[in-house]
């Protein structure tokens, strides 16, 4: 796998997200979890979509509870949480595995692509993809979303030819 949009994920609905439709553009991917200390940033997540969305920025979510368990059991309980409590109206993929070798094929290229360094160690890392799909910036959990450096980063591959 060369680039990002060799990906597809599986939405919560069940419907398949092939990442090529969003070449030339760029992504915002988050693993993500319901029941984390960094949770809010969800709502956070929500306001770069409904800014960015109209430049057709992607952001998807990636629940997973690969760190304390910290999500829900099934994707319909994600996919209500997610919807009730921070009105979440980007995508958001089927619980997966984010680390270790039961990471989903996206992740394990993730980690190739950023180092060893770039493997999330928690909920809520995240990943800007450049418009030639590779990895242009990765940031830890401590991140917030609409912190300058991830706007700043989304907005630098926006305008990168």
């Amino acid at each position: 796998m060369n680039t990002i949009y060799d990906f597809k994920l599986t939405l919560q609905t069940g419907k398949p997200l092939h990442l090529k439709h969003y070449q030339d553009k760029p992504i915002l991917i988050v693993n993500t979890a319901s029941k984390c200390k960094f949770t809010p940033q969800y709502e956070e997540l929500q306001d770069i979509w409904s800014i960015y969305r109209h430049y057709g920025v992607a952001v998807i979510g990636v629940p997973s509870g690969d760190f304390g368990k910290q999500e829900f059991e099934t994707n319909e309980e994600i996919q209500k949480f997610c919807r009730e409590y921070y009105n979440v109206g980007f995508f958001l993929c089927q619980k997966c595995h984010v680390k270790g070798e039961n990471a989903i094929p996206l992740f394990q290229w993730l980690a190739k692509q950023g180092g060893i360094l770039s493997i999330p160690r928690w909920n809520f890392y995240k990943y800007v993809i450049n418009r030639q799909g590779h990895l242009f910036r990765w940031f830890t959990s401590i991140t917030k979303p609409s912190s300058k450096k991830i706007k700043n980063a989304i907005e630098r591959v926006y305008y990168d030819n």
